[in-house]
């Protein structure tokens, strides 16, 4: 009988499907999810300690980086169009792909707004690719593996 080996998927070979879109990243962060821990001890409790149990969910915010190329200002635009009451929201999925290209963990961002649009620092003498930051608020992941 043959002994399957498995190792973990490397990191670095993933796919962002941004509305109907396609777009590519070099890097994605704050793919977090966190339930808040309620504490409470009743007045008439024997027992010198509270007692925890799960209370809200909350997920952060999704940073995304790219480089930069002319004629695009996708991030910028996006932002522009949250105005007083009136937010764009996107779903984005992000895909996990293993070496055949068929996807491991996909993570589905519900409901996506734009937050923040950092441009990149500028500097004389570097020798880096420009690279815009965009961060997002959203309103949940769903975490499938292997679809």
């Amino acid at each position: 009988m043959a002994v399957e080996i498995s190792y973990p998927i490397p990191r670095f070979f993933f796919k962002v499907k941004w509305g109907e879109n396609e777009m590519s990243f070099s890097e994605v962060t704050g793919l977090s999810v966190e339930t808040d821990v309620l504490e409470y001890r009743h007045g008439n409790s024997n027992s010198f300690h509270k007692i925890k149990q799960p209370g809200m969910q909350k997920f952060g915010n999704v940073t995304f980086k790219r480089g930069i190329f002319k004629g695009k200002n996708d991030f910028f635009a996006w932002w522009n169009t949250v105005k007083l009451n009136t937010i764009e929201r996107r779903d984005i999925t992000i895909t996990l792909q293993d070496e055949n290209d068929a996807p491991v963990v996909t993570w589905q961002v519900v409901r996506a707004w734009a937050t923040k649009v950092q441009s990149p620092d500028l500097k004389s003498d570097a020798n880096e690719v420009a690279i815009e930051t965009i961060e997002v608020a959203h309103e949940g992941i769903v975490i499938k593996n292997g679809e």
